[in-house]
């Protein structure tokens, strides 16, 4: 394997090893690179202690000393350059309460989460790998290093890690590495919002966002998002699903393209389900205002793992909205526009899509058709620029105001009821039928 560093990374790692320090590219970029992957970071492991680092280095910032971490600026980027170290008790479950510096790379090799990035590499030494990472990336396998449980106890998140790994590489995780995260899986409880969201995030991002079915199977599931976790067994029972809602849930995700608002609103869309669930006369299942619902709940989980405000609008009017069905009419798909927004209509009619993938294949073309054709007719409408929101309107409140309106509610109201004459009739959208019909409006409401 030929070993392409970048020409910063390679003179960091001269730099120090001129100056009598042992020094290595560690972790996940030796891993991406035997895996004919671009890393997209170099961290650097070294025997040099932090203030030995800055005093070799021009420019650094002290990231993070107390645990041996320095950034160092190297033609305009920085490279995190830590010191090789032996880890002390994690009494949290989180962070390590002391760290010890050492001089050998094996004992700082030996506190890392999984083989494939407990590897270490310099152009001197060639790879450093004494936990069979090399034949763990040859069996695409995620195992820890030592013991799992123990690994697990020191840090739970790494959990969580086990799993986006698996997802992004498509790796099958270790048996002995699977068991221990079922039984260690309450310690998830541990980990902040922030990076359970971030690990929930790089999943939803991979080739195989239902991996997130994972996270159900090994028990962690139940503590992140409960919600989510009881739809799985949640049966189906009509005509057009084969699916659970869980299973449903995850083809649904898997086939949307990776935009993270879209995977979380497929994630989402029918997750109020167990709450709606309702058995007619006949045996069939209904799961009437599971749109509200799943939407409500996606709002309160997303708050929880503090994703940002734009990221839950979004995904909350996806979800409110991926039941409704877009008739493809200029009318109702301009209606659907107004209450989505451009760019939100789009990744509704790919959420629909999605959707109805996910269901019974007899009636997906008749389906994919009719989204289909309401999506051409949504580009139409923006390639000729028809009016369908009040904003678009030639008229406004100051020229109601005119003649003789109140400020208030009835403003209002005329306005939407222009814009409705105008959604089906765009050439209606003319100042003098506007102000025309305002006036007949008024003079009746007289």
């Amino acid at each position: 394997m030929d070993f392409k560093l970048p020409d910063s990374v390679i003179q960091i790692l001269s730099r120090l090893s001129e100056s009598g320090f042992s020094a290595y590219v560690a972790g996940g970029a030796v891993r991406d690179i035997l895996m004919e992957k671009n890393p997209h970071d170099y961290d650097i492991a070294t025997s040099a202690l932090p203030q030995e680092v800055k005093r070799i280095f021009s420019r650094t910032i002290d990231t993070g000393l107390k645990h041996g971490t320095v950034t160092v600026v190297q033609n305009k980027t920085g490279y995190e350059v830590t010191t090789f170290r032996h880890d002390g008790a994690y009494r949290d479950g989180r962070h390590p309460e002391s760290v010890k510096f050492v001089a050998s790379p094996k004992i700082d090799a030996e506190r890392r989460d999984f083989t494939i990035n407990a590897m270490m590499y310099s152009p001197v030494t060639g790879v450093l790998d004494y936990f069979g990472g090399q034949e763990d990336i040859k069996k695409r396998l995620i195992r820890c290093v030592g013991d799992p449980e123990t690994r697990f106890k020191e840090d739970a998140l790494r959990m969580l890690r086990a799993v986006r790994f698996s997802a992004t590489l498509s790796f099958k995780i270790e048996d002995k590495t699977w068991r221990a995260i079922k039984k260690c899986a309450l310690l998830i409880k541990k980990v902040s919002a922030e990076r359970i969201r971030e690990e929930i995030n790089k999943i939803l991002l991979s080739d195989n966002p239902d991996y997130i079915r994972k996270l159900h199977e090994c028990g962690l599931l139940v503590y992140i998002m409960p919600a989510l976790d009881k739809c799985f067994g949640e049966p189906q029972k009509n005509k057009y699903h084969i699916y659970d809602v869980g299973e449903h849930i995850m083809q649904t995700a898997k086939h949307t393209p990776p935009d993270l608002v879209l995977r979380w609103s497929a994630l989402m869309h029918d997750v109020g389900k167990p709450l709606c669930s309702s058995t007619d006369a006949n045996g069939i299942i209904h799961f009437y205002g599971h749109h509200r619902e799943s939407a409500s709940i996606a709002i309160d989980l997303m708050h929880r793992l503090r994703m940002d405000n734009d990221t839950i609008r979004d995904v909350a009017i996806l979800v409110e909205n991926h039941d409704v069905r877009v008739e493809p009419s200029p009318p109702a798909v301009k209606r659907m526009m107004a209450r989505t927004g451009e760019t939100l209509f789009e990744k509704l009619m790919l959420l629909q899509s999605a959707d109805n993938m996910a269901k019974n294949p007899i009636y997906f073309p008749e389906k994919k058709k009719r989204i289909d054709d309401a999506y051409a007719l949504y580009k139409e409408i923006l390639a000729e620029r028809q009016p369908y929101l009040v904003s678009h309107l030639v008229v406004n409140g100051k020229d109601l105001l005119r003649l003789g309106y109140r400020p208030g509610r009835e403003i209002g109201d005329v306005l939407k009821r222009l814009i409705d004459a105008v959604i089906i009739d765009p050439k209606l959208n003319n100042r003098e039928f506007l102000l025309r019909e305002a006036k007949e409006y008024r003079r009746k409401k007289k």
